[in-house]
């Protein structure tokens, strides 16, 4: 008996008159309502907002930091595991005999900048620099921070933050989306990846549901990455004009002021706007090719006046450092330490300061010499042997302190950003296998980007390790880095040529990630289509453009009202990309077995 025929009646309502023409109404309007309520909110309570976030934030890492870190460890195990099972492996994205779109040099081109961009310009001095004063290996106090021995740490979690990991995230979306848009016809939108599951209820309120949350998390995914991409343009644009108003003074460090942040994400925003309403986001390769222009020419410099020797070391060390902890890393997740826990280890003699001990003691971001110099006349006489005991039974609390604000906060960013970046995989891949859509798409970008991390941050690393840099790149704010680490390479017009370089670089690159983020909303509210209108692309400009500015408000010119809500709103989004697992393989063992039936039968 032949298997009952998949669910491919895939019918999203759009309306066929009026403003909302060729859109579903409960998408697109609930959509922008939240997304307004969210504005609103952070307009007129700046400062509740921001603690009312700060505290959800907190509870969702509390229950959820385990959730996050284990599903992307069982999203990387699924993909590994179909694209290593031939039968799965060889199934085509598309017609049995058709050839692959584009050539696989534009394929991985494509790929790269469209997963990648701004993240890197900002993170790949940050990234490893910030992991080498600490990770998972200096909190647990197995080495110490700022030293050679941290080196191996760094990138470990460095690899693990914008390797294998990051990518699947995103290949989980786009495969799911390719195998039922490719091989059965449907439109590319977030609910088609789970009508296996759904049936017929794709078509109504648990398929908008869907689609809603899609747009919620590449909103805020999209928001956060011009959040951090704007302020390194804060940065560039202050190291080449000197103008203060750009800038503030916070503690040692030298961070983007409010009104610059501000003015700078209203100049991106109206220029991706433009973009997307003009119909240069059509000709998306033209930025493309200026960004591969200018990347290449920044990697030159690094390789010519940075230090190549020592990152090339330090790619080929971290490489098999990470492939030999690749296990342990996808299924490493802790979870909080109580007061209650904490005070049940410590020893007796300690046992009275449980309340001032514990805050010092869990402190991820602090050392053991900082925790000692905190304590108080009271703890301070304790015991040497007892102090050691007490910030050793806070281990465990700083190891979850620093995983949830590492670790968790890159898989809550890439789960935001996968809906924008998986349906973009998902429109380049026409053609290619399950096997070369999963080994192409996690592990060659992979290998461009750990070659930025080791050179750029490498660079960054020794500068400091060998003190020539004398603390000046550790001192600079997370966006400035990249140009803290070009001063001490470069100087006068040349260090002027490279900066406005590298400003023009975040700027192409923040213009076509907007760009794109506003078309690919506008497709998943309009069913699948490609073909939206150009109000709803404003009116979506403008939106995103509020969603940053009263976010940067509410977080008092700083990030961090952007990356609460995006961890909060990245939670629901995960759950439908492990969904989408079983779904895909649902899917696959049933298309199988049709087939299987018949070449039996010869049906």
């Amino acid at each position: 008996m032949a298997l009952e025929e998949p669910f491919t009646d895939l019918k999203i309502r759009t309306q066929r008159t009026g403003f909302y023409k060729g859109y579903s109404l409960p998408i697109a309007l609930v959509s922008k309502l939240s997304v307004s309520l969210l504005v609103l909110w952070a307009l007129v309570w700046p400062l509740s907002a921001n603690d009312t976030l700060r505290s959800w934030k907190s509870g969702v890492l509390s229950e959820f930091n385990a959730f996050y870190n284990l599903s992307v460890g069982l999203f990387v195990l699924f993909l590994f595991l179909i694209a290593l099972i031939p039968s799965t492996g060889r199934m085509k994205l598309g017609l049995e005999d058709e050839k692959p779109e584009f050539s696989n040099f534009s394929w991985f081109s494509m790929m790269f900048g469209a997963g990648l961009g701004v993240g890197l310009m900002v993170y790949a001095t940050a990234e490893p620099l910030g992991l080498w004063e600490t990770n998972a290996l200096t909190v647990s106090g197995e080495v110490t921070p700022k030293s050679e021995d941290a080196i191996e740490g760094a990138y470990r979690y460095t690899f693990l933050h914008t390797g294998f990991h990051a990518w699947a995230i995103y290949v989980v979306t786009g495969l799911s989306l390719a195998y039922y848009a490719f091989t059965r016809g449907m439109p590319l939108t977030i609910r088609t990846a789970l009508t296996p599951l759904l049936g017929e209820y794709s078509n109504g309120i648990a398929g908008h549901v869907i689609d809603i949350l899609g747009v919620v998390a590449t909103i805020l995914g999209v928001a956060v990455t011009i959040g951090y991409g704007v302020s390194q343009l804060v940065d560039g644009a202050f190291l080449i004009t000197g103008a203060k108003w750009l800038v503030e003074k916070e503690a040692t460090k030298v961070i983007p002021s409010t009104a610059g942040l501000i003015a700078a994400s209203i100049v991106v925003m109206m220029m991706s706007t433009l973009s997307a309403v003009s119909g240069v986001g059509r000709g998306v390769k033209y930025l493309s090719n200026i960004n591969l222009l200018f990347s290449l020419v920044l990697l030159a410099v690094f390789i010519v006046f940075g230090s190549f020797a020592f990152a090339a070391k330090t790619y080929a060390t971290a490489l098999v450092d990470y492939i030999k902890n690749f296990v342990p890393l996808s299924f490493q997740a802790f979870r909080p330490v109580s007061e209650v826990d904490f005070a049940s280890v410590l020893p007796a003699e300690a046992a009275p300061f449980v309340g001032e001990l514990f805050a010092g003691a869990t402190d991820p971001w602090g050392t053991k010499a900082t925790f000692l110099e905190g304590l108080t006349s009271d703890t301070a006489g304790l015991s040497d042997a007892t102090k050691t005991a007490v910030y050793d039974a806070g281990t465990r609390g700083r190891l979850f302190g620093w995983q949830a604000g590492w670790t968790t906060f890159y898989w809550a960013w890439w789960i935001a950003f996968s809906p924008f970046v998986g349906l973009f995989l998902a429109r380049i891949s026409r053609g290619r296998t399950v096997r070369e859509f999963i080994l192409g798409a996690v592990i060659a970008p992979s290998l461009v980007c750990f070659a930025w991390m080791a050179l750029l941050g490498g660079t960054a690393i020794d500068l400091e390790l060998n003190g020539n840099a004398n603390g000046s790149i550790l001192d600079a704010s997370t966006t400035a880095t990249l140009f803290a680490t070009l001063g001490e390479m470069v100087s006068g017009n040349f260090l002027t040529i490279v900066s406005i370089m590298c400003v023009l670089l975040t700027m192409t690159f923040l213009v076509t990630s907007a760009d794109s983020g506003i078309l690919v909303m506008n497709t998943i509210m309009s069913g699948g289509s490609e073909d939206t209108g150009l109000l709803h692309r404003i009116l979506w400009g403008v939106l995103l453009t509020l969603v940053i500015g009263t976010l940067l408000i509410a977080g008092g010119g700083g990030l961090e009202a952007l990356t609460n809500s995006m961890i909060i709103g990245a939670l629901p989004f995960s759950v439908v990309l492990l969904l989408m697992c079983i779904s895909l393989a649902k899917a696959m063992i049933n298309d199988l077995r049709r087939l299987n039936h018949e070449t039996r039968t010869g049906s």
